[in-house]
C-alpha cells in the first residue's frame, strides 16, 4: 500500500511541474529561438513554437516573458493580451513553450522610449531614454498557449 503511494505522489509531483496556460500548443515541437530570429521574414504572420529559460516576467500583469535559449543566448519575447494568459511573476528560471503568431513592431523613438519605459517600470529596472536612438523593430510572439515546468 505505502508503494501505492509513493508512485501516487511521483505521478502528482510530475503532472503538477508543468504549468499549462492559454490555448494547447498545436505544433509537434520547438524550433530553436536562433533559428527562427535568422531566418525572420520567413516566419512573419505565422504560427511557431519556442522553447527557452524564462529571464524575466511581466511584474505588473504577468503579460509577457522574455525567453532565452541557453545554448546561443538568442532572446525573444512572448506578449499576450493582457488578461488573457497570465504568465506566473515567479516563473524565471523555469523552462517555457510558448506557441503564437510571429510579429514585428515597427517604433518610432518615441513609440520604443515609451514601451521600454513601461517594461522597466514591470520589472522595476531603471531606464534611461537616451538609450534609445532612433526607430527600433522588435520580433516576438504574440502567445496564444505555452507550457511552463521546473
Amino acid at each position: 500500500m505505502k508503494s501505492f503511494f509513493a508512485l501516487l505522489g511521483i505521478a502528482v509531483s510530475a503532472w503538477a511541474a508543468t504549468l499549462n496556460l492559454g490555448k494547447p500548443l498545436t505544433l509537434k515541437q520547438p524550433m530553436s529561438i536562433q533559428a527562427l530570429l535568422s531566418a525572420k521574414d520567413q516566419y512573419l504572420g505565422k504560427t511557431v513554437q519556442v522553447k527557452g529559460t524564462i529571464t524575466e516576467v511581466c511584474q505588473e500583469m504577468g503579460c509577457w516573458m522574455q525567453l532565452v535559449e541557453q545554448s546561443t543566448g538568442a532572446r525573444l519575447k512572448i506578449k499576450v493580451e493582457d488578461g488573457v494568459i497570465v504568465f506566473p511573476k515567479d516563473s524565471a528560471g523555469k523552462t517555457a513553450i510558448a506557441e503564437g503568431v510571429f510579429s514585428k513592431l515597427e517604433m518610432t523613438r518615441e513609440e520604443a522610449i515609451a514601451q521600454a519605459r513601461e517594461e522597466a517600470q514591470d520589472t522595476k529596472r531603471k531606464f534611461d531614454p537616451a538609450s534609445i536612438k532612433g526607430a527600433v523593430s522588435l520580433y516576438q510572439i504574440a502567445g496564444a498557449g505555452a507550457t511552463i515546468s521546473d
